[in-house]
């Protein structure tokens, strides 16, 4: 074994699919999973707040290259917005104000809900780790100051309203069920939601039912993880690096073109290639179009683009001799 393989731990790829509890940071759960385990190389599929809880898919070894593929993942949510007061964070960890108006009823909160269905325009919260002049927004709000943030474009493309608590009737919560476009922020929404209302709202819990194929039924709770991952038993829990992207064409090769391959060479295509694989450039695109590689195993060894004929690799997982 290299120095480099000592440094990185033992070799381990795939995805674990965690269902993060409220309290522990998402660095907190992939630094559970890097103790645990060993392995160097570890990484989460998109940030979730301490007070939040739902899927987290933490990446292990050469799979934390497959990331961006699910950077732009829609992702599902279950939130309570608390109506009836402002936050100065837009959730529960927040200062309160008082709203002005009186709290909505859930006929209100129904109508109002179609003006953030489908394209919308929201300004992430003050407390958000968004990057203001080199730093993050949440720094300058701790210190006082007000971060300007430009608006963004994101999309709701589901908003439903599933239940309405009125155990507080100065504070009635309703139950959104949401489904929205990467890098939308649900405190914003229940956010902008009070402010059309008049009365101020919060994000008073929030469960990520869904990232992307990744579903919180599929989810390992962290005590399991840290049962089995004390015994040993990773592999049990492990997906395949390319899981959750089936909408990639997949190329398989043989094994002359799996060792051309982990010298990094440009291989020729020799099999039928996947439908709309090597359809020409599209839009103008001359890098041709993307292809998961398989080995005869139906193993993931790179990635690549196909192009007159010829796959040009992106990312290799393997070496000549491996």
């Amino acid at each position: 074994m290299t120095a480099a393989r000592r440094a990185e731990g033992p070799r381990i790829d795939g995805i674990l699919v965690t269902a993060k509890p409220t309290g522990p940071t998402s660095h907190d759960v992939v630094a559970l999973v890097r103790r645990l385990t060993g392995v160097r190389r570890v990484g989460h599929g998109g940030t979730l707040d301490p007070f939040a809880m739902g899927v987290l898919p933490v990446f292990l070894g050469h799979a934390t290259r497959m990331v961006e593929y699910h950077l732009a993942d829609e992702k599902a949510y279950r939130a309570s917005v608390v109506f009836g007061a402002r936050s100065s964070t837009d959730d529960i960890d927040g200062q309160m104000t008082p709203g002005e108006a009186a709290p909505p009823s859930p006929e209100a909160v129904e109508a109002a809900l179609a003006d953030f269905r489908g394209p919308i325009i929201q300004v992430p919260p003050d407390h958000s780790a968004v990057h203001v002049d080199g730093r993050r927004a949440y720094q300058l709000a701790r210190q006082g100051e007000r971060p300007r943030l430009a608006p963004r474009s994101v999309t709701i493309h589901a908003l439903e309203l599933h239940g309405w608590d009125t155990a507080d009737a100065d504070r009635p919560m309703a139950v959104l069920e949401v489904r929205c476009s990467a890098g939308t922020y649900v405190r914003s929404l229940a956010r902008d939601l009070g402010e059309q209302l008049g009365c101020g709202a919060y994000l008073g819990a929030l469960t990520r039912t869904a990232s992307g194929p990744f579903r919180l039924e599929e989810a390992h709770p962290l005590d399991r993880v840290r049962e089995e991952l004390a015994a040993g038993r990773l592999e049990p829990l492990l997906r395949p690096m390319d899981a959750g992207l089936s909408s990639i064409p997949e190329l398989r090769i043989g094994a002359h073109d799996r060792e051309a391959l982990g010298r990094g060479q440009v291989i020729r295509v020799r099999e039928a290639l996947p439908a709309g694989a090597d359809e020409g450039p599209p839009d103008g695109d001359e890098t041709g179009r993307l292809v998961r590689v398989t080995d005869e195993a139906g193993r993931l060894v790179a990635m690549g683009h196909v192009r007159s004929g010829r796959l040009y690799p992106d990312k290799v997982f393997i070496t000549p001799e491996a």
